[in-house]
């Protein structure tokens, strides 16, 4: 996939979490919006050839991404979106949890977007 396509995709994951989140499919809004998170962070990698096919990588390239932008909030919206992964798993997010942190995954990824669209990366 091109980087563009991963933005794509990332987009469409966070519509889609929304819309299940709305219909009360908790496990599936969690791993949409961790699919959101991943495919915004694999659209970076791409453009600058880094590795991103394990969770170990994006990880790496969340790390390299925040020091390049001096944009160290991009940690915590990963570890949050690393949150809603564990979740699809285990079900085990409260709902203030979720309330808390899936604002934080949108903008996360509406930051990475944005980062990508206008040129930075």
């Amino acid at each position: 996939m091109e980087h563009e396509d991963h933005l794509q995709t990332a987009r469409e994951f966070l519509t889609a979490s929304d819309r299940e989140f709305l219909e009360g499919d908790k496990l599936q809004a969690s791993e949409k919006l961790w699919g959101a998170a991943t495919h915004a962070v694999m659209a970076a990698a791409v453009q600058r050839n880094w590795p991103c096919r394990s969770h170990r990588e994006l990880k790496i390239a969340v790390e390299r991404l925040a020091t390049e932008y001096q944009d160290f909030l991009l940690h915590a919206g990963f570890t949050a979106a690393e949150k809603f992964h564990k979740n699809f798993y285990h079900d085990e997010m409260e709902d203030y949890e979720v309330a808390v942190d899936r604002p934080v995954v949108h903008q996360f990824v509406n930051r990475m977007v944005s980062l990508l669209e206008n040129g930075a990366g």
